[in-house]
């Protein structure tokens, strides 16, 4: 009777630390959920920007200044007096 008790406590003591909902995989769910966290900050940032620019295009008066740096961030154009540098 010891030894099945000693048996059945091993076996619950084992999938309690290595099982599938245990305490080990626990541990790596909340390194992964910091991971996500800082992603999700980093995304929401780039959809707070992109919202602004959105609401400065509006179609009633554009921006001027937002669609010149549009223009030049996307399309890759550049001002005629800019000066541009190459690397060669």
């Amino acid at each position: 009777m010891l030894l099945l008790c000693l048996g059945l406590t091993a076996y619950f003591a084992h999938h309690a630390i290595y099982g599938r909902h245990g305490l080990e995989v626990r541990s790596r769910l909340i390194d992964r959920s910091a991971l996500l966290e800082f992603e999700i900050k980093s995304l929401e940032a780039v959809r707070a920007k992109l919202e602004r620019d959105v609401a400065l295009l509006t179609p009633d008066q554009p921006d001027p200044d937002i669609v010149e740096e549009i223009a030049r961030d996307v399309l890759g154009f550049a001002h005629p007096d800019d000066i541009i540098v190459t690397r060669p």
